[in-house]
């Protein structure tokens, strides 16, 4: 327990407005990965309709885009589309909620480290620029955490009597 409890405190800026600054990119970039990037190949409940996707269901096509990379991939690829696509949409709704931000970091710097050199890179850099933002963001917030403006600070602030 302590050692999750270490891994959702944020670290606290001097000023409760440096906060507020520094909780839009993660609420922004949040809910871009889960309404948009994710919601696409995962199903939510506001995935698109046309998609066809049940809820927590992946793309029928995302599987087999995760077996071209090779590899370890190529032994899993409904594994590691799941937590590709899981990564991307619960991980945006965390990030939004500023719930366990240093996970859903953790697994988003993944999940746009594979996005970058396995599936953008030979596609040029404009391809692979949202991925590399969204891997700046998430290094950000892995170390950083949500600041007081999220749902880790209120369940490890500490009560004064």
């Amino acid at each position: 327990m302590k050692l999750l409890k270490r891994i959702t405190t944020p670290i606290l800026s001097p000023h409760w407005s440096q906060d507020f600054l520094l909780a839009i990119p993660r609420i922004v970039c949040g809910f871009l990965l889960t309404s948009s990037f994710g919601a696409d190949k995962f199903g939510l409940p506001w995935s698109p309709a046309d998609k066809n996707l049940g809820l927590f269901e992946v793309a029928f096509w995302f599987p087999n885009d995760v077996a071209a990379y090779g590899g370890l991939f190529a032994i899993a690829p409904a594994f590691f589309a799941w937590m590709g696509a899981f990564s991307e949409a619960v991980g945006g709704i965390f990030l939004v909620l500023g719930l366990q931000t240093r996970i859903a970091s953790f697994l988003i710097m993944g999940t746009m480290l594979v996005a970058i050199f396995m599936q953008q890179i030979h596609n040029g850099m404009w391809n692979y620029l949202p991925a590399m933002g969204f891997l700046w963001v998430g290094l950000f917030y892995m170390i950083q955490g949500s600041g007081r403006f999220g749902i880790d600070y209120l369940l490890t602030r500490k009560k004064t009597s």
